[in-house]
């Protein structure tokens, strides 16, 4: 399917996550955390860990109109969750939807009213704490980044500031392990399926939806995962006769994913929608494009909308000024809920 152009424009974004980067240049994280970049490969982990750092770490303002989440956070499974239900729920029939969050987490305000959007549309939303109490470091640089005219102490601090940012995002990157996350996804959504049953045979499933971090996941659960790796332990060899489960989810959707790789794209099984950033250093178009052409070897029923000119983590809730990112976050979300609805 060609991807379908929607013209934006503005240099602005929202969520946090992680960087892009592929798996055989994880080896060079460390240099790249203490600002060594000797080669063209690390110099695009840098810039990517500068949009990192801009987009996935701290929310966008949230909407001026005083909006409040509707929902509240709870417990299942023992982990943390965010649940928002239709205020027609449970008098008529919903659909549970597992939402998966930016680096930011259960607790940010824009991932709760975007979780609220959901509900609005008809479904049961559970949105897990997946990083188990560890969302992405958030903490602000000097004051002096305000100040009009910083005195030369003020930029050295700040540069030491920012440098360390990039350091303690990177070692979170580290710390948000397939092995460490899934396992608690999986405990929610068996969780949810007992505490939600109707939902969840009204729907004939579990559907999921992802925003930057979160999309990776997405893809990762609609796979056939070893179920090894399912419960936090690493895979064994092929030839040992894995157990494969899932897929988890019966449709996801996504949107600026990040750390998507071409491997977890080819081994999705389940309808998928992607909201993608044109030139987005966290989701690059060449391993967009690659795992397109897996999605349509493989026979996957799938939808790929390409957004120009607008930031990774316009998609999420949260204050623009330019009314064409306004626009492409509504188009997303209809995108996205649409997909998920006729599934």
């Amino acid at each position: 399917m060609a991807d379908d152009e929607v013209a934006t424009k503005a240099p602005e974004s929202d969520a946090k996550e992680p960087s892009m980067v592929s798996s055989e240049d994880t080896s060079a994280q460390t240099g790249a955390s203490m600002g060594v970049y000797d080669t063209p490969c690390l110099e695009a982990m840098r810039l990517a860990d500068l949009e990192l750092q801009d987009h996935c770490v701290t929310d966008r303002p949230s909407p001026t109109s005083g909006e409040q989440p509707s929902g509240e956070i709870s417990k299942i499974a023992d982990v943390d969750v965010y649940i928002t239900k239709p205020s027609d729920y449970p008098h008529l029939p919903s659909k549970l939807l597992l939402f998966l969050s930016s680096g930011t987490g259960i607790h940010s305000k824009n991932n709760q009213l975007q979780a609220d959007r959901y509900a609005g549309e008809g479904f049961l939303v559970v949105m897990p704490d997946q990083f188990a109490g560890d969302p992405a470091p958030n903490s602000t640089t000097d004051p002096n980044a305000d100040d009009s005219k910083p005195s030369m102490i003020g930029k050295v601090k700040l540069g030491f500031a920012t440098t360390a940012k990039s350091f303690m995002v990177d070692m979170w990157l580290a710390r948000q392990t397939p092995e460490k996350v899934l396992p608690i996804l999986q405990k929610v959504v068996e969780g949810a399926k007992e505490e939600f049953a109707d939902a969840v045979a009204n729907g004939g499933g579990v559907y999921g939806v992802g925003y930057c971090f979160g999309g990776k996941y997405v893809c990762l659960l609609s796979a056939e995962l070893p179920d090894t790796v399912a419960h936090g332990q690493a895979p064994k060899d092929e030839e040992a006769g894995i157990v494969k489960s899932g897929p988890l989810i019966k449709a996801g959707a996504l949107a600026h994913g990040t750390l998507i790789t071409r491997e977890d794209l080819e081994g999705v099984k389940s309808p998928i929608t992607m909201a993608c950033v044109e030139n987005d250093q966290l989701f690059p178009d060449d391993v967009r494009t690659a795992g397109q052409t897996c999605l349509e070897t493989n026979k996957i029923e799938h939808e790929i909308k390409v957004y120009s000119g607008v930031p990774h983590g316009f998609a999420v809730v949260g204050e623009y000024e330019d009314p064409k990112i306004q626009e492409a976050q509504k188009t997303a979300f209809e995108q996205m809920a649409g997909w998920l609805k006729a599934h």
